[in-house]
């Protein structure tokens, strides 16, 4: 589903990516997990070109989305997002959050987006709030409505920039719970988050990058119980304790 290939992203004389290879199966969640300024999230960025590889192939359902023939627009509907921030239109509700891209991109009928919009609230369990204002809403749920803003253009595959980071941490719960949700259903997921918890419980892999490249991967319990790479072992110390 997500196949990347020799990704290289360089800041000027920064180096941030030094050749990525990485490819995800459709309904797998991988999870990575490193220190800041790792390269975690310009990986991510890179895979819907939000920011612009350097070198390098990133391939979505078998489409090469950095080639120049690619309508990346139309890309990136298939593409689902969460960020850290919510980014919720705070003089729309949350129905309507939901539901501006399916009007606006997909040019549905106000009655076929709103249905859609419902479900995918539904889907997050927020279905009562539909009506709800961001700012009558809790952090946790905004990034809820947030998830359910991209799960309504039925993505094939879905990011996650540390989505809980921003959260309180008794808010947290919710949105891991969607996203296991989210797992079960078979959605493609590439997770970058500090939740090593659900990292132990819900990934099918686990890669630790750091200074730009892919260290470590494999399934959770060898990442977790067993790693490696001394590098990996350190990071895991100090986030996780002895």
């Amino acid at each position: 589903m997500l196949d990347l290939k020799g990704v290289r992203k360089s800041f000027g004389a920064i180096e941030a990516l030094k050749g990525i290879d990485l490819a995800v199966t459709r309904q797998e969640l991988v999870f990575i997990i490193g220190p800041s300024g790792s390269g975690k999230s310009t990986l991510l960025r890179c895979c819907n070109r939000l920011e612009e590889p350097t070198a390098g192939r990133v391939i979505i359902d078998g489409v090469d989305i950095l080639s120049p023939r690619v309508d990346i627009n139309e890309m990136r509907r298939h593409i689902g997002m969460v960020f850290q921030s919510f980014n919720l239109y705070p003089h729309l509700t949350a129905l309507g959050n939901v539901t501006l891209a399916l009007r606006r991109v997909l040019k549905l009928p106000r009655n076929e987006a709103n249905e859609r919009g419902r479900a995918a609230l539904d889907g997050v369990g927020l279905a009562e709030r539909a009506d709800a204002w961001p700012n009558e809403l809790s952090g946790g749920q905004q990034q809820r409505v947030a998830i359910a803003r991209a799960l309504a253009l039925q993505p094939k595959v879905m990011l996650f920039d540390e989505p809980t980071s921003a959260l309180d941490p008794e808010l947290v719960g919710g949105v891991l719970d969607v996203m296991r949700r989210m797992r079960e259903t078979g959605m493609t997921m590439l997770v970058v988050s500090h939740e090593m918890g659900f990292a132990r419980e819900a990934a099918d892999r686990v890669l630790f990058m750091d200074e730009g490249e892919v260290v470590e991967e494999g399934a959770p319990a060898r990442i977790f119980e067993s790693p490696e790479h001394a590098r990996t072992r350190e990071f895991l110390r100090r986030v996780t304790g002895p």
